[in-house]
């Protein structure tokens, strides 16, 4: 099984949405805002290819459906579907994919699943021969969004996910189309549900896999996040998700499960550390992954 790292289209949000409630002097160090408060942001998708002798997507980032007044909203840089360009870059097409797995259905994590916008075209399902796997509170919250996060969701992505036959909703451990090659985690801090999909690794140690690799999604969006403490304004409840990624983050630690980040600009894989007064950190950083072996 190789990795690729494949980069989506870009945004630039508020800085201070990003960082919740951390101080503009200490989040502008890890992040340099430009005029407009913004700060770069990857869209990052991570591609296995064969994973349970599937090609497997996890993750499609914010993608090009957007008309371009809420393009210009949401801080999207460019204007043409890159995930796709990506993809390509990498030998694959979006027909080429069998599983996409979503962590949760906000935009920037599913919008790519959707063709680029026209004017007077309706939303369009891209991925056609894959299986698209959901854990059962996201597909509740973005059927029935709170008034706080209704913002977040695509209206239309739900009946298409469901009218393409192709939907499994998952509500365990292990999912029907990957079996025990990935293993599902939850969190409920950013959103009900988000399920964090780790690729299991090569060595079993007392009956636990080492070795796998994590997509981190919201949970920890980037390296800075890893600092337990620092959550964004747009998870819903900062103190659950501060506790639940210490659980997460000493359980990959002890795996030496590798973290995989989606809106980190600058690194896609990183290894966990944590330092003589507990705080942790990340190691071994790499910027981008390209047929990179699982135990690599």
């Amino acid at each position: 099984m190789k990795l690729w790292s494949i980069i989506g289209n870009s945004q630039k949000l508020d800085g201070g949405a990003m960082y919740g409630n951390a101080p503009r002097a200490m989040w502008s160090q890890w992040s340099p805002p430009d005029e407009q408060n913004r700060i770069p942001l990857a869209c990052r998708a991570l591609l296995a290819s064969p994973l349970n002798g599937k090609t497997v997507l996890f993750e499609t980032g914010i993608g090009a459906f957007f008309e371009p007044k809420l393009r210009e909203r949401y801080g999207v840089v460019e204007q043409e579907h890159v995930l796709l360009e990506s993809l390509r870059a990498a030998g694959f097409e979006h027909e080429d994919i069998d599983v996409v797995v979503l962590s949760h259905l906000h935009f920037d994590h599913a919008g790519g699943l959707l063709a680029p916008w026209q004017e007077g075209r309706a939303p369009e399902l891209l991925f056609p021969n894959a299986t698209f796997l959901v854990s059962a509170a996201c597909w509740d919250r973005a059927r029935e969004p709170h008034q706080r996060d209704r913002a977040s969701f695509i209206n239309e992505l739900p009946e298409l996910l469901e009218r393409s036959g192709r939907l499994e909703v998952v509500d365990g451990t292990y999912s029907q189309a990957l079996g025990h090659s990935v293993r599902f985690h939850y969190s409920d801090g950013h959103t009900p549900g988000l399920m964090l999909a780790e690729i299991v690794g090569p060595d079993c140690v007392d009956g636990e896999p080492h070795g796998g690799v994590v997509f981190c999604a919201d949970l920890i969006p980037g390296r800075p996040w890893v600092h337990v403490p620092i959550t964004m304004g747009y998870d819903r409840n900062a103190e659950l998700l501060i506790d639940e990624k210490r659980e997460f983050l000493e359980d990959k630690l002890a795996r030496n499960v590798h973290l995989f980040f989606t809106h980190d600009p600058g690194c896609a894989l990183a290894q966990v550390t944590r330092d003589a007064k507990g705080r942790f950190a990340t190691a071994h950083e790499v910027p981008e992954l390209h047929a990179r072996a699982l135990a690599a």
